[in-house]
């Protein structure tokens, strides 16, 4: 099937090493500007405000470089653009392989409407809460990789920003609003996020009942993306593994789900008294 192939191409392979393509490339970019300019990584790295060690690093694409420090790179080397134009896909390189192309179809995203049944949902999470997640990863994670995705899944909150806005919408199931994660005090910052969030005019949250006894979300998690030509598409993640559905007639599938889950979870309104009750008993 169509979805299958292309979830086998897009997710159901091994995380790629930093040290590949685009990483790899804008290190020797880096590394060539650098020499052409007549710096060793010690002068470079105090003039961007990194260590020599970590200028080796970027330069044999054996770390992910900052957007602020490609930015600051391009300005001290006069590279007049050469490497702010490779940003966006060396920023593309700190997710997971299996979410790339999920992560590029969510910024361009119109509509983004979400279904989460493990965790608060990545565009909802705090550091703290995103840090904790990952240190209970299986195999063990290195801190370096921790802070890298870290920093990754924060940045994607940035859509909260952009204008125009996309219309936003979460069902969350209640379990995962009671599973505290890293603790009482991480679980209470992400609440306190969640309702924040809540509060943006784009945005409508909704809270899911344990007690229910329908619920048309028992085949599990998913996000629906739409683009603002209304090209729509359906993410579907599990255990480092992904599908993205592109069939017309899977995708309006998904989306009638979703629309039966809205209407038995919570209201917005609803989900607000919630969450507060929620805090209130931690």
């Amino acid at each position: 099937m169509e979805h299958e192939e292309q979830g086998a191409e897009l997710g159901e392979r091994p995380e790629d090493d930093p040290g590949s393509g685009v990483v790899v490339a804008f290190g020797r970019q880096l590394k060539a500007l650098r020499l052409r300019a007549g710096l060793d990584r010690t002068e470079f790295g105090r003039r961007v405000g990194y260590a020599a060690p970590s200028v080796a690093s970027f330069e044999q694409g054996r770390r992910i470089p900052p957007p602020g420090f490609i930015d600051r790179a391009d300005e001290v080397l006069d590279a007049r653009g050469v490497l702010t134009a490779m940003k966006e896909e060396v920023g593309r390189a700190q997710y997971p392989a299996f979410f790339r192309d999920a992560a590029r179809l969510e910024a361009e995203a119109d509509e983004l409407f979400l279904y989460a049944v493990q965790a608060v949902p990545g565009l909802l999470q705090t550091e703290e809460y995103t840090r904790a997640l990952l240190a209970m990863r299986r195999p063990l994670l290195d801190e370096d990789t921790i802070e890298q995705r870290v920093t990754a899944r924060i940045s994607r909150q940035d859509i909260f920003s952009r204008w125009p806005a996309p219309l936003m919408s979460f069902v969350v199931e209640e379990a995962v609003l009671r599973r505290p994660f890293g603790g009482r005090a991480v679980m209470r910052g992400v609440l306190e996020q969640i309702l924040l969030v809540s509060h943006k005019r784009n945005v409508e949250i909704q809270a899911m009942p344990t007690d229910r006894e329908d619920n048309a979300g028992v085949d599990g998690p998913f996000t629906l993306i739409t683009r603002k030509n209304g090209d729509q598409f359906a993410y579907l993640e599990v255990q480092g593994r992904s599908i993205l559905l592109t069939d017309r007639n899977e995708v309006r599938s998904v989306a009638a789900r979703y629309g039966i889950i809205r209407s038995q979870a919570l209201t917005p309104r609803e989900t607000t008294d919630f969450i507060e009750k929620l805090l209130g008993e931690l």
